[in-house]
């Protein structure tokens, strides 16, 4: 009985030390998270129908000019999905960014997931671990998207983790 006191009680305090580092890194997390700013313009190109066998998805080619603390462009390449509800449908993309990030440059990738259910849209976008090179290496984030008609701004909030 008492080994097995002493093992509750070891995993307790394992667990609150835990909890406590867990607490401390989020802090210094959330010290460190900066927010870049700014539009950007994409231009998109729809590609030819993928052979049936791989789904009635259409796949896009994007290419991204960013404005603002985000000074990039990007690639990318989206698949789309309609719903028989009209301005109803999902996506999924990927987008090699190349730029510069408040003054560090560099490059890294972005993956969306996003969907539309009458016009309302839900984005996803988050910055690919260890995917950032030269200033940008350690980069880690996500990056909110706002539509307004024709006009597309972004907020994203980054980190740079410490291996």
């Amino acid at each position: 009985m008492n080994r097995h006191l002493i093992f509750v009680a070891l995993t307790m305090v394992g667990v609150a030390l835990s909890i406590g580092v867990s607490e401390h890194a989020d802090a210094i997390r959330e010290e460190s998270l900066m927010t870049a700013r700014g539009t950007f313009d994409v231009r998109v190109t729809p590609q030819p129908q993928d052979d049936p066998a791989g789904g009635p998805f259409g796949r896009l080619f994007l290419d991204k000019q960013f404005h603002g603390d985000l000074l990039a462009s990007s690639k990318g390449q989206m698949l789309a999905a309609g719903t028989g509800v009209e301005r109803s449908g999902g996506y999924v993309a990927l987008e090699h960014v190349t730029g510069t990030l408040q003054g560090k440059r560099g490059s890294f990738i972005l993956q969306h997931k996003g969907t539309m259910r009458k016009d309302v849209y839900t984005i996803d976008v988050t910055i690919v671990p260890d995917s950032g090179t030269d200033q940008l290496v350690g980069i880690a984030g996500t990056m909110t998207i706002h539509i307004d008609g024709k006009d597309h701004s972004y907020a994203l909030e980054y980190t740079f983790e410490k291996d």
